[in-house]
């Protein structure tokens, strides 16, 4: 269960919410925040993630929060509680600084990292280990510097088959992240019904998905592009996340009417 949930968590702080060409796709106080339930019936967990417009060292930055719990009969047998934050350029989405503080059933990492564009490193610092380590690394996007980033994407023009692809740095290495997309589909939601594109991201088929495809996300079709839902095909059992609450969108959040 410790591996379904994070990564499962993971994937929607690090999925795509894609913006029109010139359409400003998130803003200072958007809040989103995600149910999960296992094999169809256990809650999981919740995921949220919040953006916040702050100054760091002079600069004027996005500060995003995301973080992930497990539900209370859940965390009875395995308890998670993640922090995850990127303080990203507002304009060239570079990222600046990135923590990543985590307790999964008492295994617990709190790392810092600090991305010098000029040099083209990245300095980690491991505050448990007393660590600290420079890594080179170009034109990096942090795991959730790496959502944002991608909402900036233009997908309007996109056809069913296409991909889009980005780096992304993520404990001490750059991993490459990809995005099939699948077409439109219309979803009935608690929200009412909701057009959405559809993507499918590239996943390491082994212990914890069932195949490197088992992983289908849905995005609102609006120039929102927030993640509206996630389902996976794991080992075992099958884990499932959609948007339970949201405010402070930049764009109306569009429902499709009969």
């Amino acid at each position: 269960m410790k591996n379904k949930i994070l990564v499962f968590t993971f994937l929607i702080f690090t999925t795509i919410g894609f913006s029109q060409e010139k359409t400003v796709a998130f803003k200072d106080g958007e809040w989103l925040r995600y149910k999960m339930s296992y094999s169809g019936f256990l809650k999981a967990g919740t995921a949220t993630l919040e953006l916040k417009e702050e100054d760091y060292k002079g600069k004027k930055v996005l500060h995003a929060t995301g973080k992930g719990k497990t539900s209370s009969i859940v965390g009875w047998f395995f308890k998670v509680d993640d922090t995850y934050e990127s303080y990203f350029d507002v304009n060239e989405m570079k990222p600046y600084l990135f923590k990543r503080k985590i307790d999964e059933g008492g295994y617990k990492k709190n790392k810092q990292v600090t991305f010098n564009h000029d040099t083209q490193t990245a300095s980690v610092k491991d505050i448990l280990k007393k660590k600290d380590t420079v890594i080179s690394v170009k034109s990096p996007q942090d795991m959730i510097s790496t959502f944002y980033f991608l909402r900036n994407h233009d997908t309007k023009s996109m056809k069913a088959g296409e991909e889009i692809d980005v780096d992304m740095f993520f404990d001490e290495k750059k991993y490459p992240f990809k995005l099939h997309f699948l077409g439109y589909e219309t979803l009935s939601t608690k929200f009412g019904k909701v057009k959405t594109q559809k993507f499918r991201p590239l996943v390491q088929a082994g212990r914890v998905f069932k195949a490197k495809e088992s992983v289908t996300i849905w995005i609102t079709a609006d120039d929102n592009k927030v993640p509206i839902k996630m389902s996976a095909s794991l080992a075992v059992g099958s884990l499932r996340a959609e948007l339970e609450a949201y405010k402070g969108l930049a764009n109306p959040f569009e429902i499709v009417f009969d």
